[in-house]
């Protein structure tokens, strides 16, 4: 079994930045891809960005590219998302997820790969 605990979220000015980490416990002897997804009030979860198991591959949602930098250390058992030149509808909660089958050497974007999730942590975006 894998924990996953998201921290960073807050509230910042349209332009600004934030970064978010999530922590990785339990079952770590192994590594796994892992991802960002967010989900905005009313509206269903998106994929944001990835990062392979070997290699560090990472691919990101053309809404966030050039802006949002996900990295992962597995010295700490951790996942960040460096997010910049935030804009309104970058509001959302974002979640954590990782696979323990898939996206070995190439990232993975669907939610349904991942089945370790976090609880998310909340960002909003004022102008």
């Amino acid at each position: 079994q894998v924990q996953l605990i998201e921290s960073g979220g807050g509230t910042v000015q349209t332009g600004g930045s934030l970064t978010l980490s999530c922590a990785i416990s339990g079952e770590t002897s192994r590594s796994y891809a892992m991802a960002w997804f967010r989900q905005a009030p009313g509206k269903e979860r998106e994929f944001v960005a990835a990062i392979s198991w070997i290699g560090g591959r990472t691919i990101t949602a053309d809404t966030v590219k050039g802006r949002f930098t996900i990295s992962r250390d597995d010295a700490k058992d951790t996942l960040s998302l460096q997010m910049d030149s935030l804009k309104r509808e970058d509001t959302a909660t974002y979640y954590c997820a990782a696979s323990s089958q898939f996206g070995q050497v190439l990232p993975v974007r669907t939610d349904q790969e991942y089945n370790y999730w976090g609880q998310g942590t909340q960002v909003i975006v004022s102008s």
